[in-house]
């Protein structure tokens, strides 16, 4: 009988035939090529999906993965053959941003891990195959030649109300959005000036078999949501985005500009937040006006009167344009946050915007964040006094029902509202910075001007102004401390007061 050694070329040769089919074998059972969905059913009814539109050849891995309102095309692959790690890249105006997935095929599904960045907890999802083509982006439409759209007559001050992002972000519902109604029109908040209730992401399901937007389960008849803010006297607002998608995920306008438009006019609506996320992945900065332009358009001929805001982040020098495109006001900054760095960062960076506001058009620091915790007293304060110098919107973003008594004295401040509403315009400007300490003033009708000492410092120190900075030549006849609420004796060249560390003390002056 003839024997096979181990060493003799045959058995190598079945060896290594052997092996090649085993990875083969291998290989074709793992090849992660396919269109993949991990679904996550939200209690809203809606489902935030992560779609992983995969090609392997070998060991390297192309396509693009798509998670919300981001759309990221697959540059590098590593690792196999089981598992890769899977680097995905887009552009967000003229920044990269990127992610990373790991990825393992077992069996019929595809084990998914991410970050969010790189310190937050692990995401692990399931996935499963999907449809072709399901989660791609949809065709990029052309945009319009650029025009002016006619001014809407809104907004000759800037808008007051509430919005619900920085304190629920996506647990709004009806109830709150009723219970934030019935709260302005019961604290003050409504003599005071504040007006809008509006709501943020999250409200949207999807579209019906015409294309008609529809809400989700957390606003079951928005049209009956709208007509209870309207019986207190008030108006109701709504959010959007120009994109396929918002930026938590949800339907957005794209392609439906007027068809959304009409609905929300159906429905009551008074405002309209509108939110760049989701279209960053169709189109770059340069494109801004003409998406935007879309809307205002669609706006005017929707048959009611709706404040159109602006959510893009202060990109593309929305200023120069925002106007143009029928905004009443556009959003010159990135999101802010409950602290004072973030707070005091924004506002004391608006300085050379002012020239870009007026009656009917306002640049927007972003929303209100007095009550809900991160800051103390005086910090609110200065949160205040600066979006009032700023002529800004002011949106509170708290629990309107859990205020306590210094919180609620701070919004319904009816001499800084004043300050704010003035009928002029006219934002305020720096006129000194000795140090950490700040010193603004905003002309204001009936030739008053409202002088603001801010210490950014972190002890208290004495801060002075001099007349002669605001175009005077002795003290003003007349003097209010508005946060103190008393009138003041002013010296004849220069006022001198201990301002606490990030405080503020705000003067109106002139009879």
């Amino acid at each position: 009988m003839k024997r096979f050694s181990f060493e003799s070329p045959t058995v190598i040769r079945t060896a290594f035939f052997f092996a090649l089919l085993c990875f083969a074998i291998s290989s074709s059972a793992n090849d992660l090529t396919g269109n993949w969905v991990a679904r996550n059913p939200q209690p809203d009814g809606t489902s935030r999906d992560t779609y992983l539109d995969l090609q392997q050849v070998g060991s390297r891995i192309t396509g693009h993965i798509r998670v919300t309102q981001f759309y990221y095309s697959i540059v590098e692959s590593t690792g196999g053959p089981d598992t890769f790690i899977l680097t995905g890249s887009m552009m967000d105006g003229h920044n990269e941003r990127h992610v990373k997935y790991e990825v393992k095929r077992v069996g019929d599904e595809l084990h998914v891990a991410t970050r969010r960045r790189p310190d937050s907890e692990l995401i692990e999802m399931v996935a499963h195959p999907a449809p072709a083509g399901e989660g791609r982006l949809p065709a990029r439409l052309p945009l319009p030649e650029l025009h002016d759209v006619p001014n809407n007559g809104l907004a000759q001050t800037p808008p007051m109300g509430w919005n619900s992002w920085n304190k629920f972000a996506e647990r709004v519902d009806d109830p709150a959005v009723r219970a934030m109604a019935d709260a302005i029109a019961s604290n003050g908040m409504k003599e005071a000036g504040y007006q809008y209730v509006n709501i943020d992401d999250t409200w949207q399901f999807g579209r019906d078999a015409k294309g008609n937007i529809i809400p989700n389960k957390k606003f079951p008849d928005m049209k009956g949501l709208a007509d209870y803010v309207h019986s207190k006297g008030l108006r109701i607002g709504i959010y959007s985005s120009p994109g396929p998608k918002t930026c938590a995920g949800y339907e957005g306008s794209y392609g439906h500009e007027e068809q959304d438009a009409k609905t929300y006019a159906a429905w009551g609506i008074d405002y309209l937040k509108y939110d760049w996320c989701g279209a960053r992945s169709l189109y770059a900065d340069e494109d801004m006006q003409a998406v935007y332009q879309k809307m205002g358009d669609a706006l005017l001929k929707a048959g009611r009167p709706i404040l159109y805001s602006l959510c893009q982040y202060g990109r593309a020098e929305v200023w120069t344009w925002g106007a143009k495109v029928g905004g009443n006001a556009w959003r010159t900054t990135g999101d802010i946050r409950d602290s004072w760095e973030s707070m005091s960062k924004i506002g004391f960076a608006q300085d050379a915007l002012a020239p870009f506001a007026r009656p009917g058009h306002w640049n927007d620091p972003d929303m209100l964040e007095i009550g809900n915790g991160g800051m103390t007293e005086d910090e609110y304060k200065v949160h205040m006094t600066l979006w009032a110098l700023l002529a800004a919107p002011l949106l509170a973003g708290n629990d309107l029902r859990e205020m306590s008594p210094a919180i609620a004295a701070i919004l319904t401040n009816s001499d800084v509202i004043g300050v704010d509403q003035d009928k002029e315009g006219k934002p305020g400007r720096r006129i000194g910075k000795p140090g950490d300490q700040e010193i603004w003033a905003r002309p204001l009708s009936g030739r008053k001007q409202a002088v603001a000492l801010f210490n950014r410092g972190a002890e208290p120190a004495a801060i002075t102004v001099r007349w002669s900075d605001l175009g005077v030549k002795s003290a003003p006849a007349g003097a209010r401390d508005l946060w103190a609420h008393k009138d003041l004796n002013l010296p004849s060249q220069e006022y001198t007061a201990t301002v606490p560390a990030h405080g503020v003390i705000l003067l109106r002056l002139g009879n």
